[in-house]
């Protein structure tokens, strides 16, 4: 008896054949959501690289309009995109913005908001992985467990005994478990990885809006000294 995949996947039943299309079209999506990932978080931190000196340049000088072009040009950088949206509440309300705690309230809260915005955006994708990583295990166990009662079944109707009349049936069965762990590690690995980048993405946006809003609070202090 040929006891390739395919001829096991020939011979497996409606559940096991659709156990392991199941698999397939989840492992087939993990690997999509790994891939857009990898591009979204190297293209952030790429253009994180090349968007920080020219940003810290325009805020030296006090060039806060040239800060948002830098800003607007390095649009896949999530630092970009936390820190325009407090650049650009400050630009718009500067007139009147009155005190520091109309400033930090204002700019703060824009700066939280985008902060939200593209923690959900860079998060996105990551909660399909880990449910696949968790659950594909268990589909595949379903389909072994199927599969070997369906194999014993068969033994009992046919009355013929031993190993050797439930073996083919038992390996078909084993195959979508083996399925469902090959779908299931590259998922969790992956979710792993991304995630401890994501985490490192929150800190630097984080710090990034903090020392936005010094600058901003020393440059709104300095222009209401010399008024």
């Amino acid at each position: 008896m040929d006891m390739s995949l395919t001829e096991m996947f020939a011979q497996a039943g409606l559940v096991a054949k659709g156990v392991i299309v199941v698999l397939l079209v989840l492992s087939i999506y993990s690997i999509a959501v790994m891939i857009d990932k990898f591009r979204t978080y190297k293209a952030a931190r790429t253009e994180s690289m090349a968007f920080l000196p020219a940003f810290v340049k325009a805020l030296k000088v006090s060039d806060l309009n040239t800060a948002v072009e830098v800003c607007r040009k390095h649009n896949k950088s999530h630092l970009a995109k936390v820190v325009s949206a407090g650049l650009m509440e400050y630009l718009n309300d500067e007139g009147e913005i009155a005190s520091s705690e109309n400033l930090v309230g204002a700019c703060g809260r824009a700066l939280e908001r985008s902060t939200a915005l593209t923690n959900a955006e860079m998060k996105k994708g990551l909660g399909a992985l880990a449910t696949i990583g968790s659950t594909s295990p268990f589909i595949g166990l379903f389909g072994t467990v199927v599969g070997i009662i369906n194999a014993f079944t068969g033994m009992a109707i046919s009355g013929s005994g031993g190993l050797a009349a439930i073996s083919a049936g038992i390996a078909e069965a084993l195959i979508t478990t083996a399925f469902g762990l090959l779908v299931a590690i590259p998922a969790v690995m992956a979710f792993n990885h991304f995630t401890g980048k994501l985490e490192r993405f929150q800190i630097e946006m984080s710090n990034s809006s903090a020392e936005l809003m010094d600058f901003l609070l020393k440059k709104h202090e300095a222009s209401h000294a010399h008024s």
